[in-house]
């Protein structure tokens, strides 16, 4: 049975963490390519004041900043996981993070699929947001 807060394209719960003043956000393909998504969503909610964590196994530092190689070296489980990867590496992630612990899970467009959308609506206690930008709805 599909949760009705799961799924939803703007899930409440995940909007509601994001407006916590302690909000952290773990940023999946955080880049140093200022070209890429990946460095543009890091840059712009550093800039917010967000606590943010780089992950890219790839990188050490972005924009001056230690770089995780994934979600399970982050200090605990109470982030926001922003997904801004393909959608093949985003279901990959995203099961990661569910067996890791986290509730949050942020998609941003051309991150999600029908698969991903599929597991994600079988989970219970997952809030997951999708097909909306972290930078604009971080504005309000």
């Amino acid at each position: 049975m599909e949760n009705p807060d799961t799924n939803s394209h703007l899930d409440n719960m995940v909007l509601k963490k994001l407006q916590d003043s302690n909000a952290s956000i773990a940023i999946v393909g955080a880049s140093n390519n200022s070209e890429k998504f990946g460095n543009q969503i890091y840059k712009d909610l550093r800039s917010k004041g967000f606590k943010v964590f780089p992950i890219n196994p790839k990188e050490k530092f972005i924009e001056g900043d230690k770089v995780y190689s994934s979600l399970s070296e982050l200090p605990n489980n109470e982030s926001i996981v922003n997904f801004v990867v393909p959608p093949k590496v985003a279901l990959s992630i995203a099961k990661e993070a569910f067996q890791l612990g986290f509730q949050y899970l942020w998609f941003q467009p051309g991150s999600e699929s029908k698969e991903l959308k599929d597991w994600l609506s079988t989970l219970e206690n997952i809030h997951s947001l999708t097909d909306s930008c972290i930078m604009v709805q971080s504005l309000n």
